[in-house]
């Protein structure tokens, strides 16, 4: 078991972390039109196809109400769009449309050339160690409700 120390560092790490890579996504992202928002909807949805607004909430550990503010700003960019839902008639489900494809995977393919250029000098086994703690450390803390 490491040190409590050595996590301590990975924390750390990890808000920066997360602060600078916001900025660039923000950056990045505006300047092809997308919120932060509103591209990591569009990111759940590619990979894992329609979604409901809780679900996204859920997935994202972010309010319904929010999430729901996000979906309503990328429908209002035809990004989006809701389609009847067979299992729950009150909560339809969200998905991309042909554009909103379109404009995330041109994003995405910008931002994966980015990171191959980040990660270099990194091995496969070296990413896989990094996600396996960070993944463990999400695990283990619970989510903060307001």
């Amino acid at each position: 078991m490491p040190e409590p120390e050595r996590l301590t560092a990975v924390f750390d790490l990890v808000g920066p972390l997360y602060r600078r890579s916001y900025r660039r996504v923000e950056q990045d992202a505006g300047a092809h039109g997308l919120s932060v928002g509103v591209r990591a909807v569009m990111v759940l949805l590619r990979e894992h196809g329609p979604m409901t607004v809780p679900q996204l909430g859920r997935a994202q550990d972010l309010s319904r109400q929010f999430v729901q503010r996000t979906v309503n700003e990328a429908a209002a960019s035809g990004l989006v769009e809701s389609r009847p839902n067979p299992a729950h008639k009150r909560s339809s489900l969200i998905a991309l449309t042909e554009s909103g494809e379109r404009r995330i995977d041109g994003l995405l393919e910008r931002e994966h050339a980015a990171l191959r250029a980040l990660g270099a000098g990194l091995s496969d086994a070296d990413v896989a160690a990094c996600a396996r703690v960070l993944a463990h450390l999400v695990d283990g803390l619970e989510p903060v409700h307001d």
